[in-house]
């Protein structure tokens, strides 16, 4: 059905697999999303195919188990999975931001360890950074890990907004170290926090108190995360040196950042496609409401941001994969798609009309989980200061 958005220049393989991943959503995701969302129910039969399509292993490389594409294709399966249910693209979000720092900055014996895993979806993975109270100021965490003198360390401390909190098995984890540096953010360090699915102290100092209740983005849970005198080997810290954890989080974000890019033009497209077949059903005035110019009118602009948002995030992804740096890229698309995209879901709830506020109505799921893609990975604030400091260095007067 979908016509917007398309992608030129692409592969053989890459346009078959966003093929499959957009006939399983259609068969799949979209008739259970809502009884699903209405319930806040974990889509574990929709997990489970989603393993079977090896798309957990997508960006892993072809020598530990994976398909070895790029961050192109899996961004272009992520708005196929965000058109049918956001959600369902969140269960592999945060699981390719650790995937990928493992694959980047682990060691050998990290690599060897964990991503043959992640490639099946045995081992699933959750992104730790955020704290109580502090939002998006990184070098402010207080979580701390403190070394012992046999070289293990104890770490205490909150953290907050882990998606796939209580489903994954591990947790890339933003905490504090005293190395000594007189930069903030040159003091921090990523452990790799292995533990079972589930609830409550799932091992010795390590509590998943259980769902946060949301407003949106339902049926995936997300958690906050309690460190009390938890222990970790040195061999836990990703890449096995100190003070490196803001850097690789920081390239992890920017693959999570096209990644969000790539929700928020799924869940546009979505809400386009539902107000463009509304307006030619719904009748007034003796004919369709696409007739009237009001309507017609929007349908425009909501196609335009749609391909405009689409457009971006595309170039972000394939900036990521040529080796240039994507920062501004990431931070604009980010920006752009995420507010296009709440844009453009208001525009398909208005077009509804009264059957817009009706849970029987998809937009209004659509509704809920919109002004997540705000914030997630920073608020678009936070990325017009990424994007003005970046443009004032390069064109520094």
């Amino acid at each position: 059905m979908t016509r917007l958005a398309q992608t030129l220049g692409l592969t053989e393989f890459q346009t078959e697999i966003v093929s499959t991943v957009r006939q399983f959503v259609d068969k799949e995701v979209i008739p259970t999303a809502q009884e699903l969302e209405h319930s806040d129910t974990y889509p574990q039969a929709i997990v489970d195919q989603m393993k079977d399509m090896d798309l957990f292993g997508l960006m892993i490389p072809e020598e530990y188990g994976g398909l070895g594409e790029s961050l192109l294709t899996y961004a272009l399966c992520v708005e196929e999975l965000a058109r049918g249910w956001m959600s369902v693209s969140g269960v592999i979000n945060t699981h390719f931001i650790v995937a990928y720092m493992i694959r980047q900055h682990g060691t050998d014996a990290q690599k060897q360890k964990f991503l043959p895993r992640m490639a099946t979806g045995e081992t699933r993975g959750a992104f730790s950074m955020s704290e109580p109270e502090l939002g998006s100021d990184v070098a402010a965490i207080r979580t701390r890990a403190k070394k012992n003198d046999d070289g293990t360390y104890t770490i205490d401390g909150q953290k907050m907004w882990l998606t796939n909190g209580g489903s994954s098995t591990l947790v890339a984890a933003l905490v504090r170290t005293d190395e000594g540096a007189e930069k903030p953010h040159r003091n921090l360090t990523a452990f790799l926090v292995e533990k079972p699915t589930g609830f409550g102290e799932v091992v010795p100092g390590l509590t998943i108190p259980g769902k946060l209740d949301k407003l949106g983005y339902k049926g995936i849970d997300t958690t906050e995360l309690i460190f009390d005198g938890y222990r970790a080997s040195a061999d836990d810290v990703l890449g096995g040196v100190t003070g490196q954890g803001f850097f690789q989080m920081m390239d992890g974000v920017e693959v999570g950042r096209v990644n969000v890019s790539a929700r928020a033009c799924g869940v546009g497209i979505r809400a386009f496609e539902l107000a463009v077949r509304y307006a030619q059903q719904r009748e007034t005035f003796g004919k369709p409401i696409a007739e009237h110019q009001a309507i017609a009118f929007q349908i425009a602009e909501m196609a335009t941001k749609v391909e405009a948002a689409h457009l971006m995030m595309v170039n972000a992804a394939r900036l990521k994969d040529s080796g240039e740096r994507n920062d501004v890229a990431a931070g604009m698309a980010k920006f752009m798609c995420s507010e296009f995209c709440s844009e453009v879901t208001q525009q398909s709830f208005r077009i509804h009309g009264g059957y817009g506020y009706s849970k029987e109505y998809e937009i209004e799921r659509l509704m809920r989980d919109a002004p997540f893609l705000l914030i997630g990975e920073g608020t678009s604030e936070i990325q017009k200061n990424i994007i003005s400091k970046r443009l004032l260095s390069d064109y520094r007067v």
